[in-house]
């Protein structure tokens, strides 16, 4: 897994923009990374939900048309099964999520990115 900070974002999400703008204001080095057209790698995949705490179908956007076409509401899948409908289909992984020194957390507000940082606004 990447070693330094970083933030995945959907540029089109305004909670993501908002996330982005706050780590920049207050001058926190992280890299930014466009899982929708970038991707994310296995591993990422695999450290995320320990990282945040939570379980995959706690990081999955259920009102997504593709969480309803694909029938996963209720659906016990392993973490391999999790890891393929995310890299077929990353629109339904949570955002933005920003990972910082071995932590993550989904900015949701987005002023939660600075949890990680111990920052007050």
């Amino acid at each position: 897994m990447k070693s330094k900070s970083f933030l995945i974002h959907n540029p089109r999400c305004g909670k993501s923009r908002g996330a982005k703008e706050i780590l920049e204001e207050k001058g926190i080095e992280f890299e930014t990374v466009e899982y929708l057209k970038d991707g994310l790698s296995d591993d990422i995949l695999v450290q995320l939900p320990k990282l945040l705490k939570l379980d995959y179908p706690e990081i999955i956007r259920t009102k997504e048309d593709i969480y309803q076409t694909l029938k996963l509401a209720g659906k016990k899948l392993t973490e391999g099964e999790w890891i393929s409908i995310l890299k077929h289909h990353p629109i339904l992984l949570e955002r933005p999520i920003f990972v910082h020194h071995g932590k993550a957390v989904i900015a949701r507000p987005s002023e939660k990115v600075l949890e990680l940082v111990n920052l007050n606004l």
